[in-house]
């Protein structure tokens, strides 16, 4: 399968998980769409970078956000783990 027709497949799949109540975990996800975790993963992401509303967090599982503050929630879980991750980065250069 093609990466654009998984991250199709994949998308399709997502347009039956929208609002954070229909979030699905990543296993599950990756159960319908024939692949593993760190594909979801991913493709999730070049659904973003495409401007695909996919929202995700680990307790919701992902969804395609339905409300503003659904999206507001997810870019803020993505801001602050990238803070994590630079801080991080910091510490282990010292």
């Amino acid at each position: 399968m093609s990466a654009d027709v998984t991250k199709h497949h994949l998308l399709v799949i997502l347009q039956q998980h929208i609002g954070e109540a229909k979030g699905i975990g990543a296993q599950a996800l990756a159960d319908l769409a024939g692949c593993n975790k760190r594909q979801v993963r991913d493709l999730v992401t070049a659904l973003r970078m495409d401007g695909t509303a996919v929202c995700g967090h680990p307790a919701t599982g992902y969804f395609i956000a339905e409300t503003d503050e659904e999206m507001e929630r997810t870019c803020r879980f993505l801001r602050d783990r990238a803070m994590t991750s630079l801080v991080l980065e910091a510490k282990l250069r010292k």
